[in-house]
């Protein structure tokens, strides 16, 4: 249903919040890499040559892995690039897919799209073998495919360098691209013809992009030493929700062998939703719907025009004229027309379609509890304060002094709100699904909780408070190195490295392990905690690792799961809740983001 209708809004501020601790201008970029003769691979999709990284791995980036999805390919399955000639020169990432600029990535105007409907590309990082001493066989290593987050509106594989990952951890990363807003995520009937099969007709392009990512990596990864037996996904934010989806595509079966969702979640689409008009008597879609977006589209284009004029002659219309209408717009007109002012130009399409090709009909959660995923071994996890970041830029509870620095309004309203929203994350992108998956017992599921909150006070501000193990404060502990520049500063920096780098250590060991074997076990070096699988045998039962400092209790084993219902009963006995508005307006929450919870809390507590 409508479940975190406003991720862009929520990824803004995740950017923002981190721009406020740069303390000085980005660094000018680096000079180009020089191609690397030991680099050159000769792959079935062509000859490629790459360079060397500082951190000791070999890197190839911008590799084409489908044919440019435009003109006639524009919202259809992504097809396969046939083998080019020569040796090509992977040195630089390939351009990002269309999408609107952020503050902290790029500059304005924020207001304009930037990037390319031709951005079907990757990038591999690999341990530096040598030409003749490319592992073959049973010593290929484990690959990893990372998918971005940017609440499937924004973001790029350029953004993250993996080569100190794979060069520590001995193992092949693949970071992709996939189309994104409304080029990735759109269903209506007038965009296709009798030509076009289920794949083309199910909207869902973006999970398809990463599918075709995957069929690139099985053809083409022992070319770079990795093995095609052994995939891990792994992706954070909307990037652990493609995940998901993709653990529940059956287009996907078979590519894959173990599955991390980092802070990811079921939020999807059904048919109607995805298509529909938003007054639809019968079954009502979403604001964005793609009759909806039709119909900001063809305001933008008749500024007279009144909302009934539109859904007339858009309902009256043929499909070839809808349909070439749509393919007849270019990429800024769409953009333009479909922006959201008010979350500084971002977009708001559809996410995943629940269409039964690409994602199973009917909620993620029941196709889960149906066993309708691929039974590999699974991480899902979130971190404990992933709200807080968002709340932080709501004028509700913050006020900002000099227009810029925020101060919390009501601290324990804070608190208790971000609380509870991050604890419905936790139950959705988790939880929930990982004792579905366990009920099943056909393959491990492991979970965690990130805790690490040591964020230093700045200029005056108690950011430990204010964010503390927020949204995204996980990602550079596993990467292990310091590629997310602005997102290092709000850890600390240089001040906090120490402190940091055992958690670093731990987090890019389990990582590695897990995807080496399917079991993060101990780690790779058999001397941490043991990190068990979910048991669901009992409410006692260990369930999830909390990832935290050795100040605040290390690494350790918890039984504290979270559901719907457990949510619900916690905010009726909440003494915080100090108003029945506040209360009801909580379980409402709940029972909105959750469609299995009948509600019983709610009408208990009065609502």
């Amino acid at each position: 249903m409508h479940r975190r209708l406003t991720t862009a809004r929520l990824v803004l501020a995740l950017v923002l919040g981190a721009a406020l601790l740069a303390s000085c201008a980005s660094p000018a970029p680096p000079p180009a890499p020089t191609a690397d003769a030991a680099t050159l691979r000769d792959l079935p999709a062509g000859k490629v040559v790459g360079h060397a990284t500082a951190s000791g791995a070999h890197a190839w980036q911008g590799i084409p892995f489908a044919r440019p999805p435009v003109g006639e390919l524009r919202w259809r399955a992504p097809e396969p690039l046939p083998r080019w000639s020569g040796v090509r020169e992977a040195l630089l990432p390939g351009e990002r897919c269309v999408q609107y600029p952020t503050p902290l990535l790029d500059e304005g105007p924020y207001d304009r799209p930037i990037g390319s409907e031709d951005c079907l590309t990757l990038n591999v990082f690999a341990p530096a073998f040598a030409p003749g001493a490319v592992p073959t066989g049973a010593e290929r290593r484990p690959v990893m495919l990372w998918i971005h987050g940017g609440a499937n509106l924004t973001g790029e594989s350029g953004n993250y360098d993996w080569s100190a990952f794979a060069a520590k951890h001995d193992v092949v990363v693949v970071a992709t691209n996939y189309r994104l807003g409304i080029f990735g995520w759109l269903r209506h009937p007038a965009l296709h013809d009798e030509r076009d099969d289920a794949l083309d007709r199910s909207g869902n392009y973006g999970t398809l992009d990463l599918v075709r990512a995957l069929e690139w990596v099985r053809d083409n990864a022992a070319a770079f030493g990795g093995d095609p037996g052994n995939v891990t996904i792994f992706g954070e934010s909307a990037g652990g929700n493609d995940v998901i989806a993709l653990l529940l595509s059956p287009p996907a079966r078979g590519l894959f062998h173990r599955a991390i969702s980092q802070s990811g979640g079921t939020w999807s689409a059904s048919v109607a939703e995805a298509e529909n008009w938003a007054d639809d008597p019968q079954a009502p879609g979403l604001p964005f719907s793609s009759r909806e977006l039709m119909a900001k589209l063809r305001a933008a284009e008749h500024p007279g025009e009144s909302r009934a004029e539109s859904v007339a002659a858009i309902d009256g219309a043929s499909a070839a004229e809808l349909g070439a209408w749509m393919r007849g717009r270019s990429a800024a007109e769409l953009m333009a027309a479909l922006a959201d002012r008010e979350a500084v130009g971002m977009s708001t399409v559809p996410l995943t379609i629940r269409e039964g090709s690409v994602v199973p009909e009917g909620e993620m959660l029941e196709s889960f509890a149906r066993g309708s995923h691929a039974r590999v071994p699974t991480v899902l996890g979130t971190n404990r304060d992933e709200n807080r970041l968002f709340l932080m830029m709501d004028p509700k509870y913050t006020w900002k002094l000099l227009g810029l620095l925020p101060r919390i309004r009501d601290e324990e309203r804070y608190l208790r709100d971000a609380e509870y929203a991050s604890l419905s994350w936790k139950a959705d992108g988790a939880d929930e699904i990982a004792e579905r998956i366990a009920a099943h017992a056909a393959s491990p599921v492991y979970g965690y909780r990130f805790d690490w909150d040591e964020l230093p006070p700045r200029l005056g501000t108690d950011f430990a408070t204010l964010i503390g193990a927020s949204h995204g404060i996980e990602i550079p502990f596993v990467m292990g190195n310091d590629s997310l520049g602005p997102l290092l500063e709000l850890l600390g920096g240089e001040a906090t490295i120490a402190a940091r780098q055992p958690l670093v250590d731990a987090m890019g060991s389990y990582w590695a392990q897990f995807a080496r074997t399917g079991d993060p076990g101990r780690g790779e070096s058999g001397d941490l905690p043991a990190w068990t699988a979910w048991d669901a045998s009992s409410d006692a039962s260990p369930r999830f690792m909390i990832f935290d400092s050795e100040a605040d209790g290390g690494l350790r084993m918890s039984a504290d799961y979270v559901t719907a219902e457990r949510l619900a009963r916690d905010v009726v006995a909440d003494p915080r809740f100090e108003t029945p508005a506040d209360r009801c307006t909580a379980l409402e929450a709940v029972e909105k983001k959750f469609s299995h919870y009948d509600g019983e809390a709610r009408a208990r507590a009065g609502c």
